[in-house]
């Protein structure tokens, strides 16, 4: 054979290699050529008697063309069709369907930290007993303070609200608010402190005078208090007191003088009545005292100094 034959028996089987695959896509599994061609419906007139042009020739020259099909292949195609229009049928379903979020379950806290965290009132809260105090509702929900002892209610705080109410002698209160509650200590009410400054230099001479000591302070009293509007404030002895100013803590401060005499005439009257109060150096030592009562934990303090002096005037 010739290589000019060859190339034209490849060209040959190439052309109907191309012819199979059309026939195959146009017409299914069913390989019968010469029935393929003559089907008027399948391919086009022109088409078709050129193919059987080819068909005869190459049928002339005994070349066989018959292909032969596993029948089991088309079962199984079948069965692979079928398969596949079922999975298609599930994407269909699924395709647009998108699963919704996980929900996350928040973190439960311990009890303690729920409490703290509700709590409308803050645990750093101080109340004192004997004396009033106020309490600021910061929840949303009415807070009752209740007395211990007999769940009595003390006072009643609506939401954002603050007020004031009285303590006796609790311990501790409880502080309801919704179906929770929690308890807050209830702290003594200190006595009053008195705290007496001497701010002169003139009693450190050897001689003092009244009339000096009596126009300028000799000493501060300064009065210490959780609630001083409570307390009830007295002195006695030969002094002039002015005051209260509140210093910076807001305690109350008092200046005080010595006032024993106008004159050196009531100063002579003055000593003569008052001998047992010279001293053994010639200066005569006069006392006085601050007493102060919280009228409602009765507590009293008194507190004293001594003014110091030997003439009148110069």
């Amino acid at each position: 054979m010739t290589r000019r034959d060859r190339d034209a028996k490849f060209v040959i089987y190439q052309v109907l290699y191309i012819f199979v695959i059309t026939v195959l896509a146009l017409k299914g599994a069913d390989l019968d050529l010469r029935r393929v061609a003559l089907k008027d419906e399948t391919v086009q007139v022109s088409v078709r008697d050129s193919l059987m042009a080819v068909l005869d020739s190459l049928y002339a020259l005994g070349i066989d063309f018959s292909i032969k099909i596993d029948p089991n292949v088309l079962v199984e195609n079948e069965d692979m069709r079928k398969q596949l229009a079922e999975m298609n049928r599930k994407l269909d379903a699924v395709k647009d369907y998108v699963p919704p979020p996980k929900e996350e379950q928040p973190k439960e806290l311990p009890k303690e930290e729920q409490l703290k965290m509700q709590l409308p009132i803050s645990l750093k809260q101080t109340f004192i007993q004997y004396t009033w105090n106020t309490a600021k509702n910061s929840g949303t929900v009415p807070t009752t303070i209740l007395d211990p002892r007999d769940r009595k209610p003390l006072v009643v705080i609506p939401p954002g609200q603050e007020i004031k109410f009285d303590l006796t002698d609790q311990d501790e209160v409880i502080v309801a608010f919704g179906s929770q509650e929690e308890r807050v200590k209830v702290i003594p009410n200190k006595p009053p402190e008195i705290k007496i400054e001497r701010v002169t230099t003139k009693m450190n001479s050897r001689t003092i005078y009244v009339q000096e000591l009596q126009r300028i302070t000799a000493f501060t009293v300064t009065i210490i208090d959780n609630r001083p509007e409570q307390l009830k404030i007295s002195y006695n002895g030969p002094i002039s007191v002015t005051g209260p100013q509140k210093d910076a803590n807001g305690n109350m401060v008092y200046n005080v003088s010595l006032k024993v005499a106008a004159n050196e005439n009531q100063f002579d009257d003055w000593t003569d009545k008052n001998e047992q109060l010279r001293e053994a150096d010639g200066r005569y030592k006069a006392n006085f005292f601050f007493t102060v009562v919280d009228e409602r934990t009765k507590d009293r303090v008194q507190v004293g100094d001594s003014f110091f002096f030997t003439d009148f005037a110069k």
